[in-house]
């Protein structure tokens, strides 16, 4: 593992345990073992840490939407159902890993207004991932298997929407769920839209 992948790791760390506004660059660098000089060479500030970490650390959202937009509609696509449950699960995951990490953004109207510009000046905002679950329930559309009238912009809200819900209260009773609780919800969640999208 590279000196930049160190720093990552110990950002996520070091943001799970401390929150985003308190995890300073200095303890960052302490906690991957290098100095604040090495990790302003590999990032600009502590925002391209942030994303960093919501990208490369966590539960991988990003992809799991890429290869579910590549394989829909070829000979190795699976089941709607079976690919909304996966990517409940993964929604699940991704939000109970970043909920504690990006919570105290919202600790001080300064530290969100800064962040939120600079976040989405690089295009890497909160919203991509609703961008991009409505396209792809878009493109299920196309291939016939939801409804043409299915309003699909609400459908991706409503599953990210119980996704960060369920990632809310599991960080405010500070409950670490199971597995099969998560696996059980996911399945939850896939069968209630694919009414909702379908019927």
């Amino acid at each position: 593992m590279g000196s930049r992948e160190e720093i990552v790791a110990a950002a996520a760390k070091v943001m799970r345990e401390q929150g985003y506004a308190h995890a300073t660059t200095k303890a960052i660098a302490q906690a991957a073992g290098y100095s604040e000089a090495l990790l302003y060479k590999h990032f600009k500030d502590k925002t391209e840490i942030f994303t960093s970490v919501l990208t490369e650390r966590l539960p991988a959202l990003g992809s799991t939407l890429d290869e579910l937009m590549d394989t829909t509609g070829t000979p190795s696509d699976t089941p709607l159902a079976t690919n909304l449950a996966r990517l409940a699960r993964i929604t699940l995951s991704f939000y109970l890993e970043s909920f504690p990490i990006a919570v105290s953004l919202f600790s001080s109207r300064e530290l969100l207004a800064t962040h939120r510009e600079r976040v989405l000046s690089r295009d890497r905002g909160p919203d991509v991932p609703l961008v991009r679950v409505a396209e792809y329930l878009r493109k299920e559309a196309r291939l016939g298997r939801i409804r043409e009238d299915a309003d699909l912009d609400a459908a991706a809200s409503l599953l990210l929407g119980a996704c960060f819900q369920y990632a809310f209260l599991a960080s405010f009773e500070d409950r670490e769920p199971s597995t099969e609780e998560l696996d059980e919800w996911a399945e939850r969640l896939a069968a209630t839209l694919l009414v909702a999208v379908v019927s």
